[in-house]
């Protein structure tokens, strides 16, 4: 499948919802558009306001989600808030190929189950400074509900407290969306 050395161009990014991690991810594929990739994921939700299919996800109906497991196209899936998401193999293999890095973005068991599969690649925790910082975000947002927002607040809670288990952790604190850039880029190994 991909060999260890691959592994190491694969970049996991997680954590909570509504933290930054599109926003972050864009800022450095944008700044290294001959280097990154951001891979596109597939879900069954539905498309946000400012997300287009092909661009921020495959969006497809649950039909073809399951013809997609079914046929072996993914790498990892998961049900996350009602909805599935899955990585197709070739949004990885084919960008290897161009010796591209790149990044994942999963949730935190979507992460996991990559760490058993892309153990040698680099996983990164993307974490609020603050609860009331991430509520902050999650309602700026204006998508989600108040019960949305308090599932996602939970929820978040529980990533937070397994985020040691990820090779780094980078803080996002709000407003200095550029200091995370930069640390992740460091990371990454684009500085």
């Amino acid at each position: 499948m991909i060999d260890k050395k691959q592994q190491k161009n694969i970049i996991v990014i997680s954590g909570p919802s509504g933290v930054g991690k599109d926003t972050l991810m864009e800022i450095i594929e944008k700044r290294n558009p001959e280097k990154i990739h951001i891979a596109i994921t597939a879900t069954t939700r539905k498309p946000r306001s400012n997300e287009r299919n092909g661009i921020n996800h495959f969006f497809v109906n649950k039909v073809k989600f399951n013809q997609m497991i079914n046929n072996d196209e993914l790498i990892e899936w998961a049900t996350v808030y009602e909805n599935f998401y899955g990585v197709p193999k070739f949004e990885i293999t084919n960008n290897l190929e161009k010796n591209n890095k790149v990044l994942i973005r999963v949730d935190v068991q979507g992460a996991k189950r990559l760490k058993e599969i892309l153990n040698h690649s680099v996983f990164i925790f993307i974490s609020p400074e603050s609860k009331k910082d991430l509520k902050n975000r999650l309602t700026l947002r204006h998508e989600n509900s108040a019960i949305d927002i308090e599932n996602r607040l939970m929820q978040s809670e529980k990533e937070i407290s397994e985020a040691d288990w990820f090779d780094f952790i980078v803080v996002n604190y709000p407003n200095q969306v550029e200091k995370a850039v930069l640390e992740l880029s460091n990371i990454i190994g684009l500085n």
